[in-house]
C-alpha cells in the first residue's frame, strides 16, 4: 500500500474519503483536515503533504513561471460565486461597481482565487478598469513580482480593521468581516445572490476556488495516481449530492435542503458541482485570462499545463 498524506477542507465532499466509506485503491492515506489559509502556506513553502487541497490562483501563478511544486486534478473541492465578497464602506459614495474605479479596496492577498474572479468580472462585466484601483495586500502566501501597471502594496495592517477604520474604501475577502451591518461596513451587493444568479446565466460559470493537487515528485513515481484519486474523490462527491436529496432524515440543518437541491441542480443543468477537466475547460481558461489581466501569470499557458495528463478524460 502506498502510504500518503493528504491534506484538505472537511467538508461533505471530502468526509466519505475521511471516514472511509470511499478508498483510493493501493493508498493508505493520512487525512490531514484543516483550513485553507494554513494548508496552502504549508504546501506552497514547505511542499509538506503527498496531496493537497491548493488554490487555483496560487496554482496558475507558480505553474506559470515554471516552480509549481504540484499537479492538479480537476477535483475542485471549493467552488464559491463571489459577488457577496465584496464589502464597502458606505460613507464613500460607493453605490455601483463602476464606484470602485479609483478607489483603494484591501484584501488579504493579491494573488487570492476569490480576488483573481472578482477583478475578472468587474473587468468583463462590468467595465472597471482595474489597474485604477489602488490595491492593499494583507500578505502574500508566496512571493510575486509586482503586477506591471498595478498600484499593488502591502497594508500593513489587517484588512478587515483597515475597513472598520477606514483606511480603505473597499474589502475582497472569503470571510464575512466582523462589523457587516455595523456602522458603515456593508456589502456592494446587498442582494447578491439575485446578481450572482443573473451572472452564472450570462456566464455558466460556478466560480472555481481550489482544485486538488498531487505533489509532483509524488505523481512522477506514481503516474497511476491522479486519475484514482480523481475517480475516488468523483464517488465521494456523488455520495455528498445524493445525501442532498434524503428527506426520510436530513443529513444537514436546513428545513428545506431537499427543495433548494432540485432547484439548484435544475438552475445548472443537472449538475451543481461539477467536476472534471473538460467540462472546466473553459472557466479554467477564463481563470488563466484574469491571471494575465492581473499581472499573476508570468506568461500564456493552456488549462492542460495545469492538470496532469490522465485526468483530461472522464474518470
Amino acid at each position: 500500500m502506498l502510504k500518503l498524506t493528504l491534506a484538505c477542507t472537511s467538508s461533505d465532499r471530502t468526509r466519505p474519503l475521511m471516514d472511509g466509506r470511499v478508498t483510493v485503491p493501493g493508498c493508505d492515506i493520512t487525512f490531514l483536515p484543516g483550513e485553507p489559509e494554513d494548508i496552502f502556506r504549508r504546501a506552497l513553502r514547505d511542499r509538506a503533504f503527498d496531496v493537497s487541497e491548493l488554490s487555483m490562483g496560487s496554482h496558475i501563478v507558480t505553474t506559470a513561471r515554471g516552480d509549481s511544486p504540484y499537479i492538479g486534478v480537476p477535483v475542485f473541492l471549493s467552488r464559491a460565486f463571489r459577488h457577496s465578497a465584496v464589502y464597502i464602506r458606505a460613507d464613500r459614495g460607493i453605490r455601483a461597481a463602476a464606484d470602485l474605479a479609483g478607489r483603494t479596496i484591501a484584501l488579504p492577498e493579491f494573488q487570492q482565487t476569490a480576488a483573481l474572479w472578482v477583478r475578472g468580472f468587474l473587468r468583463e462585466q462590468y467595465g472597471v478598469d482595474t489597474t485604477s484601483i489602488r490595491w492593499r495586500s494583507g500578505g502574500e502566501r508566496v512571493a510575486i513580482a509586482p503586477p506591471p501597471g498595478h498600484d499593488l502594496a502591502p497594508l500593513g495592517m489587517d484588512p478587515e480593521a483597515a475597513l472598520e477604520a477606514g483606511a480603505v474604501d473597499a474589502l475582497i475577502g472569503p470571510r464575512i468581516p466582523r462589523a457587516l451591518g455595523q456602522g458603515q461596513i456593508s456589502r456592494l451587493w446587498p442582494d447578491y445572490a439575485a446578481e450572482e444568479k443573473s451572472w452564472f446565466g450570462t456566464t455558466s460559470f460556478f466560480p472555481i476556488m481550489h482544485c486538488l493537487a498531487v505533489r509532483r515528485d509524488v505523481a512522477q513515481a506514481h503516474p497511476w495516481l491522479p486519475v484514482e484519486l480523481q475517480r475516488a474523490f468523483t464517488r465521494a462527491r456523488d455520495l455528498s449530492l445524493a445525501e442532498l436529496q434524503l428527506v426520510n432524515v436530513l443529513r444537514v440543518s436546513l428545513p428545506w435542503t431537499t427543495a433548494a437541491y432540485a432547484e439548484q441542480s435544475a438552475a445548472m443543468g443537472g449538475d451543481p458541482w461539477p467536476y472534471g477537466f473538460a467540462r472546466n475547460r473553459d472557466e479554467i481558461a477564463a481563470m488563466i485570462r484574469f491571471a494575465r489581466a492581473d499581472g499573476l501569470a508570468a506568461r500564456d499557458l493552456t488549462p492542460e499545463e495545469l492538470f496532469h495528463p490522465s485526468t483530461y478524460g472522464e474518470p
